[in-house]
């Protein structure tokens, strides 16, 4: 019953290293399936280029292998936390793509400078907290999924305006509600950075766009009033 999940993530994984934010092993995508009780991610520490649809694991949403002969990915319980407490996201992306993890372990925010992060984006991308070293030593890789939701909860963050997370001293978590869109973010949020850490470097007094301007980019393209594109 998770073939063709199994087959949408192996591909999704081997796109990492095509759009050049994974290198050796690092970083997985996981999608959820449509009953929203049942996780695809890739195996732990596989070559992307050997990966096979059948290596592929599948679990319930308290981390119990239901499919799959092979250790999930390390990463695994941080991806379960946000399915378990983002209901309505689809697919989850954690790489450790360049820009976006120079921001995570100089511990800033990404602050939206221009109409093409507000496009995506609808604000300022997040940075954790440091994790405790009670949190580290015990259930590390769950308490990086849990430090992610309370970053939302207690800045009032809607996390189907806002996509992506930095993880202090980590990386970036990214998610969408399709496989393709968490995908898309992932790239995305790359060259933000980037173009972000370049402006701020030509320009250090630079603040991020008014909220008139970032509300006009990222409407048209999120919520009921878009009407970026064409009709369908």
């Amino acid at each position: 019953m998770f073939e063709d999940l199994k087959k949408q993530i192996r591909e999704a994984n081997q796109k990492l290293v095509e759009l050049n934010l994974v290198k050796l092993t690092f970083g997985n995508v996981s999608s959820i399936d449509n009953s929203g009780k049942f996780v695809v991610i890739k195996p732990s520490g596989v070559d992307y280029g050997s990966l096979k649809d059948e290596d592929m694991v599948v679990l319930d949403l308290d981390g119990k292998v239901i499919e799959g002969d092979k250790k999930p990915s390390s990463d695994t319980h941080s991806h379960l936390e946000l399915y378990r407490k983002f209901r309505g996201i689809k697919s989850i992306v954690h790489t450790h793509s360049p820009y976006a993890t120079i921001f995570a372990q100089a511990k800033k925010p990404i602050n939206c400078l221009g109409t093409t992060h507000a496009d995506y984006f609808r604000g300022d991308i997040p940075i954790t907290r440091d994790l405790t070293e009670k949190e580290v030593e015990e259930n590390y890789e769950l308490n990086t999924g849990k430090v992610i939701v309370e970053t939302f909860v207690n800045q009032n963050i809607d996390f189907l305006e806002m996509f992506a997370c930095l993880v202090s001293r980590h990386g970036p978590f990214v998610w969408g509600e399709t496989i393709s869109k968490a995908l898309e973010n992932a790239l995305l949020l790359e060259e933000i950075a980037k173009t972000s850490l370049m402006a701020s470097n030509l320009n250090s007094d630079i603040n991020s766009i008014n909220q008139y301007l970032l509300d006009k980019h990222f409407l048209r393209k999120h919520g009921e009033k878009a009407d970026y594109g064409q009709a369908h």
